[in-house]
């Protein structure tokens, strides 16, 4: 199978020379996924509803793979600060409590200081 490249639409992805996704066979991988709203593109300041708008942009990117949440075998949190994960759980239990992909915290900077969370996933469709 070809090599698909998946946009978002937004600018970084251009100006840095990267995909929102790539899909592969069965495989997607989901870039590092930020609570940027794409149609407004602004971002709140609430880590909470970061993580909303972070599943609701990986939502979207999988529909353009044709894969959905269940699909997901491996997740990556990046928190600019470690300390605030609990309060990002009841929304990644929301989307992902009956999926338990792997999946790793880790504590970094961002590329911008208004994002808290980027969530960055892998997904194999069923064939």
């Amino acid at each position: 199978m070809k090599r698909k490249l998946i946009s978002s639409g937004s600018t970084f992805e251009e100006q840095i020379g990267y995909s929102r996704a790539v899909v592969q066979d069965n495989w997607v991988f989901i870039s590092g996924t930020t609570g940027y709203n794409y149609d407004t593109m602004t971002i709140s300041d609430d880590i909470v509803e970061q993580t909303e708008q972070c599943f609701k942009n990986i939502i979207a990117t999988l529909e353009k793979a044709e894969a959905s949440l269940s699909d997901i075998v491996r997740v990556n949190y990046i928190l600019s600060n470690g300390s605030e994960f609990e309060l990002c759980w009841p929304v990644l239990k929301k989307y992902l409590g009956d999926v338990k992909p792997a999946a790793t915290m880790i504590s970094a900077g961002m590329a911008d200081d208004k994002m808290k969370i980027e969530i960055e996933v892998t997904a194999l469709k069923d064939k």
